[in-house]
């Protein structure tokens, strides 16, 4: 058991905004000052990663928040230090909180002599000392048989239903929601489901990664406000090329719900210029000041969601519960009103 009644946070440098917030919510909802491990994260002049946590964590229930974006193996090793410096500390338990995992996209061989690198991270973190992995939106579900500790999979579609639901509260009964690829549409029936509205698919056909050679429209969109989901975008071309065939199809408005703002290359530009009325996004990945700038993206907030997961996780209460509208519309109801 930890030794004190409170969770203890640690943060890397890859999101401290995010992990400022989940804090603050910790606080509201414990009702005493609960702030980040005090700590330093510094690198040596040729890169090397140093961690100096100065508090004492022996038998302390840690969560380490730290998302692995880009860049991403700094990211990584930051996480991989911080956990072994805790175990090193003799801290009781030490909970991964990774907003969005990084190498999630390589979960399988596509061809021959390639890796699958989302196991040799899974490999890697529990063999840091990582006892449990707390994350958001994993790009293959299958990725959580990948590690030999639990891992809880929070999902954003429960969260962007309350957005739906709030920004266009005056047009559901016109709202499509759309699956950017056949894949998805596990992720976009479920979104679906939650808000009432009727799904369509725009089926691709890769040449290779990262290249889209033909996209056609399953289902009729004429006259709808059409919202496509998806786990993450990165370079935008294939989101910004399925605005536009939805709006060629008849499509009144196109919005994007997509849970991870990689966001990288020219994305931020190409959806400035693109047919997208909005882009949504959560705060897994700390925005730019690019992406704060743009016009059409705006952010989501994870914190309330990643706060009571925490808490639940220190106190032994279900995880799963929080992919119901009961328990998660309080936590956002100073976001989203009735």
């Amino acid at each position: 058991m930890p030794m004190t009644h409170e969770p203890k946070l640690i943060a890397g440098n890859a999101n401290r905004t995010l992990a400022n917030a989940i804090a603050r919510r910790l606080s509201m909802h414990r009702g005493m000052s609960i702030d980040l491990c005090d700590a330093r994260v510094e690198r040596f002049n040729d890169g090397e990663i140093f961690v100096e946590v100065y508090e004492n964590v022996r038998g302390e229930d840690m969560f380490v928040v730290q998302p692995t974006s880009n860049p991403a193996n700094d990211n990584l090793m930051e996480l991989l230090i911080i956990t072994d410096a805790l175990r090193r500390s003799s801290a009781g338990r030490i909970t991964a909180v990774v907003p969005y995992f990084g190498y999630a996209r390589q979960d399988r061989r596509t061809k021959a002599r390639t890796p699958i690198s989302a196991k040799l991270v899974a490999n890697m973190m529990v063999e840091a000392g990582i006892e449990r992995v707390l994350t958001l939106d994993l790009h293959a579900t299958q990725i959580q048989g990948f590690f030999d500790i639990p891992v809880d999979n929070l999902y954003a579609s429960p969260v962007f239903a309350l957005d739906i639901k709030h920004n266009f509260k005056d047009g559901m009964d016109d709202i499509m929601i759309v699956s950017p690829d056949v894949g998805g549409v596990a992720r976009a029936r479920e979104l679906a489901k939650r808000i009432d509205a009727p799904l369509s698919i725009v089926d691709k056909r890769r040449e290779k990664p990262g290249e889209v050679a033909e996209m056609t429209v399953i289902g009729n969109v004429e006259g709808k406000k059409c919202i496509i989901v998806d786990d993450l975008v990165d370079t935008a071309g294939t989101l910004c090329k399925a605005a536009d065939l939805l709006m060629d199809h008849g499509a009144a408005e196109v919005h994007a719900y997509i849970s991870h703002g990689v966001l990288s290359g020219p994305a931020v530009e190409r959806v400035t210029n693109s047919r997208l009325s909005s882009l949504v996004i959560t705060d897994s990945i700390e925005a730019n000041d690019s992406v704060a700038k743009c016009k059409n993206i705006r952010v989501v907030p994870t914190a309330p969601l990643f706060a009571q997961a925490i808490i639940n996780t220190w106190n032994g209460t279900s995880v799963s519960s929080l992919f119901e509208d009961k328990t998660l519309i309080p936590l956002y109801e100073g976001v989203y009103h009735p």
